[in-house]
C-alpha cells in the first residue's frame, strides 16, 4: 500500500525512506506562504519523519555564567591538544606507515579549529599548518553540525576531513577549563614513536666514524664577543735602526677569535710611508725559548702509522686522539695584555703603555684589575716659541701694520662688532660719557678755556670740543678729532701694542694728557654719572660699596671726632647739610684720599632729590615731534579703543594694557620713550590716566611750544655745553651716612 507523501517530501526508492528537501519546506505566516527552513516541525509540534530538530538551549542551565558574548568572554583563549595520526606509505619497503605528531588548537571565541605539525629537521616532509583555522563539520551522518568543545577529551579519536587524529594529552590550561565544564578527563597516553625514525636513529647511533672527529666550537665565543675589540696604545723603541726613533702603534685585540692587529701611527711630515697595517690580523704566537719553529712542525692534526714498515713500503695511517708528540704553541691571550706589559711581536719588543675606557672596563669586570697607570713614552713637548712681531713702522695704525705680519695676504683689522652693537646709540641711550675739562697751564688766557671731552663706548674713541665764548678772542669748535688716544710715555716704534685711554681712566678729578695737552676733568653730565653708577662693577670710582669701605677704614679710628664735625656743621639739627660743606668735611677727614668723583658719588647717593626730575613737557615735546614727522593723526580711534577697554569707566587702565594698545596702533615712538610717558601719567596704583596721555600726545589740538625753547635736563642732552646741571645735588642726609659708617647709636 503506497503511503501518501507529506508536503515538501520526496520518496527515495533506493533508500526506502522519505527524504526531505530543505528548500521545499514551506509554511504560512499571516496567511502568507513563505519558506520556514528545516526547523519547521510537523502537526502538533512533532518532528517529521527523518527530521532532526536542534535543541533550543544548550546543555547548561540558563542564567549561569557571564552575559558577555563568546568573542568577548573567550577572547585569546585557546585549548591545545597533543595528537598524532598514522599516514600510510605504500611506495616504500622500509616503512608501511608513518606516525606524525601534531597540535590541535581549539579557539573558544568562535569554535574554530586549527591543526599544526611542528617542524622536524631533515624530515623531508612539508610540515606546518595541516588544517587552517575554521569551523570543521562532524563526520557523516552528522555533517550538518560542527565540532564544539564537548567533542574533545584525552585518549579519544577525532575525525577531521576523513583523517583520524588520536589525542594523547593537553596542556594545563586546557585541563583546568575542561574540568570546570564538568568533563571527566581520561588519563593521558604515551606518545608513540615512528618505527622508521626509531630504526634510523638506531642505525645512526651504531655508526662510528673511521677517523676520530675533533670539533672546536668557536661559535659561542663569536656570538658573545663579536664586535668587541680591546685597544692598547703601545710603542716600539726602534733604537737599532738608522734614525733611532720610537714608533707609536695601536694594538687591536679581537675577542671574537683571539686575533691581534697592529697599526702604526705615522706622524705628519715624518718622512715615513703610511702603510695600512704594521701586523696583519692573526693569532700572535708567543716567542719560544728555542726560537721559531720550522715549517710543518706545528700541524692541526697528528697521525699514526699503524703498521710501520712491516708491509712493504705501504703504511696505514689513522688520526691520533692523544696527539702523541704534537708540538703545542701558545698564543697571546687577553690575560697577557696589560698596561706596562712587554710583548714579542716576531722579534720586536713592544711596550703596552695605555688603553681606552672600554678595555679598562673589560679588565675590571673580568679580571678585577683596577690599576691602569699609563706608561709615559712621549717626551715632554718643547716650549712653544714666543711669536715676536717686528716693531711698528709708523705707517697707518698699529693694528693695520700688525695684520700685515699675520699672513701673506694682509687683511683689514677686525672691529669688535658685538661691542659696537651693544654700546651704539639706541633711543635715548647715547652711550657717550661727557666730561667738562680745563687746561692745566700757567697761561692766564688758557686757564679760562673749557672743553667737553666725549668718550664713545661703542669703539673707545675720544673727541674734544671747545664751546664758543664771546669776547675771548678764541675761536671755539672741534679741538680734537674723534679717535683712539694713546696714553703718554710710551715708545712709538715698538713690537708690543700700545695702551689707549679707556672709560675707566676718565672720571671727575682725573688728569689726562691728550697729544701733549694736559686736561683736568672737573665735572660730568648726568648721563655719565648715571651710567657709571649703573655699571659700578666696571667703574670703581662710582661703586658706593667700595667708597664706603675706603671711607670707613679712614674714619673709623676717630668716629667720635667725625660725628662732632658733622654736628657742628648742622647747628639747627635739620639732619641735612649743603653739598659744599659736606665736600669740605670729606676732604678734611680723608686728607685727599678720595677723588672728586668719589665724593660726588657719595653726595649723590645720600642726597635729597626731587622726585620730578624728568620734565614731562620735554618728553611730550619729543613725542609730538616724532608723531608730527610720521604724520600720525589717528588719535580718535586710539581714544575709542582705550575707552572701550576701560570697562569700569574710571579713566585709568593698567600700564601693560596701555602699552599693548599703543603698539597695536603702531605708534611711531621708541619703546623707551613710550615707557617713560606711561610712567609719567601713572597714578599711585600703577594705573595710567590715558585721557591726559592722549591730550599731551595730540599735536593737532594741544601743541607744545617749539622743541628748541624747552629747557632740557642734562640726562637727555646730546649737545652739552658744560654748564652746571639744572638739578644739582643740594642737600645731603649725613645721619644716614654716619649710620652706614659707624652703625646706629643706641
Amino acid at each position: 500500500m503506497a503511503l501518501p507523501l507529506l508536503p515538501g517530501a520526496s520518496f527515495d526508492r533506493n533508500l526506502g525512506k522519505e527524504k526531505f528537501h530543505k528548500s521545499q519546506l514551506w509554511g504560512y505566516c499571516n496567511n502568507v506562504a513563505m519558506l520556514v527552513g528545516e526547523d519547521k516541525s510537523g502537526i502538533g509540534g512533532e518532528p517529521l519523519p527523518g527530521q532532526k530538530l536542534k535543541p533550543k538551549y544548550s546543555a547548561f542551565p540558563r542564567e549561569i555564567g557571564s552575559d558577555a558574548p563568546a568573542w568577548v568572554a573567550f577572547d585569546k583563549q585557546v585549548l591545545s591538544f597533543d595528537a598524532y595520526f598514522e599516514e600510510e606509505v605504500p611506495d616504500k619497503n622500509q616503512e608501511l606507515y608513518r606516525i606524525r605528531h601534531c597540535k590541535i588548537y581549539f579557539y573558544l571565541e568562535d569554535d574554530t579549529i586549527q591543526v599544526v605539525e611542528p617542524q622536524v629537521k631533515n624530515s623531508g616532509i612539508t610540515q606546518g599548518t595541516i588544517v587552517r583555522r575554521h569551523r570543521i563539520p562532524l563526520p557523516p551522518p552528522n555533517e550538518d553540525q560542527f565540532y564544539t568543545v564537548d567533542h574533545f577529551n584525552i585518549n579519544i579519536e577525532v575525525i577531521l576531513y576523513a583523517r583520524r587524529y588520536r589525542i594523547i594529552d593537553c596542556d594545563q590550561f586546557t585541563k583546568n577549563f575542561l574540568r570546570k565544564m564538568g568533563v571527566r578527563l581520561n588519563p593521558p597516553v604515551c606518545r608513540p614513536d615512528d618505527p622508521y625514525t626509531k630504526e634510523r636513529q638506531k642505525i645512526m647511533d651504531n655508526m662510528k666514524p673511521l677517523r676520530p672527529y675533533e670539533r672546536l666550537d668557536t661559535l659561542r665565543q663569536f656570538l658573545e664577543y663579536d664586535g668587541h675589540v680591546l685597544r692598547f696604545f703601545c710603542v716600539w723603541d726602534d733604537t737599532e735602526s738608522m734614525f733611532r726613533d720610537p714608533r707609536e702603534l695601536v694594538l687591536h685585540y679581537y675577542l671574537s677569535d683571539d686575533t691581534i692587529e697592529i697599526k702604526e701611527m705615522v706622524p705628519v711630515n715624518s718622512g715615513r710611508d703610511a702603510v695600512p697595517l704594521f701586523l696583519k690580523r692573526n693569532k700572535l704566537p708567543k716567542y719560544a725559548p728555542t726560537g721559531l719553529y720550522q715549517p710543518g712542525t706545528i700541524t692541526n692534526r697528528t697521525v699514526l702509522n699503524v703498521f710501520g714498515e712491516l708491509v712493504g713500503n705501504k703504511g696505514r695511517y689513522i688520526l691520533d686522539n692523544r696527539k702523541t708528540g704534537a708540538v703545542h704553541q701558545e698564543f697571546y691571550k687577553d690575560c697577557d695584555l696589560t698596561t706596562g706589559a712587554v710583548i714579542n711581536v716576531w722579534g720586536r719588543k713592544i711596550v703596552l703603555c695605555d688603553c681606552d675606557e672600554f678595555t679598562k672596563e673589560y679588565y675590571r669586570t673580568k679580571y678585577g684589575i683596577m690599576d691602569f697607570t699609563p706608561v709615559p713614552y712621549k717626551a715632554p713637548p718643547l716650549p712653544k716659541p714666543e711669536k715676536k712681531f717686528p716693531p711698528y713702522t709708523g705707517f697707518g695704525s698699529e693694528e693695520d701694520s700688525l695684520c700685515s705680519c699675520l699672513g701673506l695676504l694682509p687683511k683689514h683689522p677686525q672691529k669688535d662688532f658685538k661691542k659696537f652693537m651693544e654700546k651704539d646709540r639706541n633711543g635715548l641711550e647715547s652711550n657717550i660719557l661727557r666730561f667738562l675739562a680745563k687746561l692745566i697751564t700757567d697761561s692766564p688766557i688758557d686757564k679760562e678755556r673749557k672743553f667737553i671731552i666725549s668718550y664713545f663706548l661703542s669703539d673707545d674713541t675720544i673727541s674734544v670740543f671747545e664751546p664758543m665764548r664771546r669776547n675771548t678772542g678764541i675761536l671755539g669748535g672741534k679741538f680734537l678729532e674723534r679717535g683712539r688716544i694713546k696714553k703718554p710715555g710710551q715708545e712709538l716704534f715698538k713690537s708690543e701694542p700700545s695702551e689707549y685711554f679707556k672709560a675707566q681712566n676718565l672720571f671727575v678729578g682725573a688728569r689726562v694728557c691728550f697729544h701733549g695737552h694736559n686736561f683736568l676733568l672737573v665735572d660730568a653730565d648726568e648721563y655719565a654719572f648715571n651710567y657709571m653708577e649703573k655699571h659700578a662693577n666696571e667703574f670703581s670710582m662710582a661703586d658706593i660699596s667700595v667708597i664706603l669701605k675706603k671711607l670707613k677704614d679712614i674714619a673709623e679710628p676717630r668716629s667720635r671726632e667725625v660725628k662732632q664735625m658733622f654736628a657742628a656743621t648742622d647747628p639747627d639739627h635739620t639732619k641735612v647739610i649743603e653739598y659744599d660743606p659736606f665736600r669740605n668735611l670729606i676732604v678734611n677727614i680723608t686728607d685727599g684720599a678720595l677723588s672728586e668723583h668719589e665724593i660726588m658719588t657719595l653726595g649723590r647717593y645720600y642726597s635729597m632729590r626731587d622726585d620730578s626730575e624728568m620734565d614731562v613737557h620735554f618728553l611730550l615735546a619729543v613725542a609730538q615731534e616724532q608723531l608730527k614727522k610720521k604724520s600720525f593723526e589717528n588719535f580718535g580711534q586710539l581714544s575709542a579703543v582705550l575707552v572701550y577697554n576701560d570697562r569700569e569707566k574710571h579713566g585709568v587702565l593698567p600700564h601693560e594694557m596701555c602699552r599693548t594698545i599703543c603698539k597695536s596702533f603702531r605708534l611711531p615712538l621708541s619703546d623707551d620713550l613710550l615707557q617713560a610717558l606711561l610712567t609719567m601719567f601713572e597714578d599711585g596704583h600703577e594705573q595710567v590716566e590715558y585721557k591726559k596721555l592722549l591730550e599731551g600726545l595730540n599735536w593737532r589740538e594741544n601743541q607744545i611750544p617749539a622743541f628748541q625753547t624747552i629747557k632740557v635736563p642734562l640726562k637727555y642732552e646730546d649737545d652739552w655745553s658744560g654748564q652746571l646741571p639744572s638739578l644739582p645735588v643740594k642737600k645731603i642726609k649725613y645721619l644716614t651716612l654716619l649710620e652706614d659708617l659707624f652703625g646706629q647709636e643706641e
